[in-house]
């Protein structure tokens, strides 16, 4: 079965470098983008409430406008029933160290990578996926 990534990046040239390096290391993998936290946040809570639909990797970014990662982190982790089947990480320009250090914290967050991604980072992302 092929993993599901999603892209969570308002950056639309970010969004395509990311899927092509996801796309070099799997791919088999679903990939499905959005540009905004608050719609990927609805579609979240609707896969939750579904039961199906689920991605297994979440690549969020951490600056956005409307809702930035840490936004879109606190608002996930008020809801239950996915904790065990997502995976989210976060890739960002960690232009503040204070961002990288909440990153490696967070309990949420498995993992975080600069931009752009690389093909070594997706591959460490697919080695740790469960379909």
């Amino acid at each position: 079965m092929a993993p599901t990534v999603w892209i969570i990046d308002d950056d639309l040239v970010s969004q395509f470098a990311t899927e092509y390096c996801i796309r070099q290391a799997n791919s088999s993998a679903i990939v499905k983008s959005f540009d905004k936290a608050p719609e990927s946040l609805q579609t979240f809570q609707e896969c939750i409430k579904q039961g199906k639909g689920m991605p297994q990797v979440i690549l969020l970014d951490l600056v956005m406008p409307e809702m930035d990662g840490w936004e879109f982190l606190a608002e996930i982790e008020k809801l239950v029933g996915w904790e065990d089947k997502v995976s989210v990480y976060i890739i960002s320009a960690f232009a503040k160290s204070k961002d990288r250090d909440l990153a490696k914290t967070h309990p949420l967050v498995r993992g975080y990578f600069d931009k752009p991604l690389s093909k070594v980072s997706a591959d460490k992302i697919f080695s740790s996926v469960k379909v």
